[in-house]
């Protein structure tokens, strides 16, 4: 559906080019609700962060030095260099992202702070621009959801996975259909709700794609936290006044998907979210998965599943 990555793609293009950083109370307080800490925060630059994460996927993956580490739909760049410090100079953290001007900030963010293990990428997910089985994990927060051919993202990193390899995302899922009303809004879907799956859809689909050892697990987080950015990763927030996505536009239906234009895009995301309970039908999840080493099954176990290391 080109018509909802063109709308997704101008939405977080309108994040990228704001001025929410780290330094904003609110965008710190988000990050902090999906656990990361204020530790990490404050090790890379404060420019990676915008308030757009459903989870830490770096705290369950793992990584270890010299690995290869692939972030689908990085951003500013906030778990890449995460990742970074855990890979060393040995290691290499990627950045995958459709909208240039998310990779835009992210290189400008990897220049001010001195990476030199990582690199990004210009690409949707469903095309990952790595060769077959050259990456260790995979990660990813709060986009797998936003992408309308999920078996083919699923598919696309099982092939860049080495055998063995495994993958460790925190995303949006549905434990319950969504109320009509949220399941058809333009903004719950840039939001990363309404694009959410069933949690039995996606590991189904996982499943399917090959991995084994899936696991699919509710961090408890509340969605709500997504309030406490006080407006400020709306399309008409303070501190985005001025951008292009305030002017007005003409509704369109996309596939049942109404959309109403930017200067109403977080406030009906926030309306919705008044309206609706929406922790009862969807979770932020922490999902985990490994290629199995060879088409034989194996006995591998997920180490960074809960439970399986101490």
């Amino acid at each position: 559906m080109p018509e909802i990555l063109d709308s997704v793609r101008s939405k977080y293009g309108a994040v990228a080019e704001s001025t929410l950083t780290n330094n904003d109370a609110g965008v710190q307080a988000v990050a902090e609700a999906f656990g990361y800490s204020a530790e990490e925060l404050t090790s890379i630059p404060a420019a990676a962060n915008m308030g757009l994460s459903c989870g830490n996927p770096t705290a369950t993956a793992h990584l270890r030095a010299g690995e290869v580490v692939v972030d689908l739909g990085s951003g500013g760049g906030l778990d890449v260099f995460l990742a970074a410090k855990l890979v060393g100079p040995t290691g290499r953290a990627i950045g995958i992202d459709m909208t240039p001007a998310m990779i835009d900030r992210a290189r400008t963010n990897a220049s001010s702070g001195g990476y030199t293990n990582v690199e990004f990428h210009q690409s949707t997910i469903d095309r990952i621009p790595l060769p077959d089985a050259s990456v260790d994990c995979v990660i990813s927060n709060c986009v797998l959801n936003l992408a309308p051919d999920k078996p083919a993202v699923f598919r696309e990193i099982a092939r860049v996975l080495k055998p063995g390899g495994r993958l460790a995302v925190s995303d949006i899922a549905l434990k319950s259909e969504l109320p009509a009303a949220v399941a058809q809004s333009m903004a719950a879907y840039v939001g990363c709700i309404a694009g959410a799956i069933l949690i039995d859809d996606y590991r189904a689909g996982l499943l399917a794609a090959g991995f084994q050892h899936v696991q699919i697990v509710d961090s408890g987080a509340d969605l709500n936290a997504y309030a406490k950015v006080e407006n400020q990763s709306g399309c008409c927030s303070p501190a985005m006044a001025g951008e292009s996505c305030c002017t007005p536009a003409t509704p369109i239906g996309i596939s049942g998907i109404t959309k109403t234009e930017e200067p109403t895009l977080h406030a009906e995301l926030t309306d919705l979210l008044s309206q609706y309970n929406v922790n009862a039908a969807a979770a932020s999840v922490k999902v985990y998965a490994i290629k199995p080493q060879s088409a034989e099954t194996t006995t591998t176990k997920l180490c960074c599943a809960p439970g399986c290391c101490d």
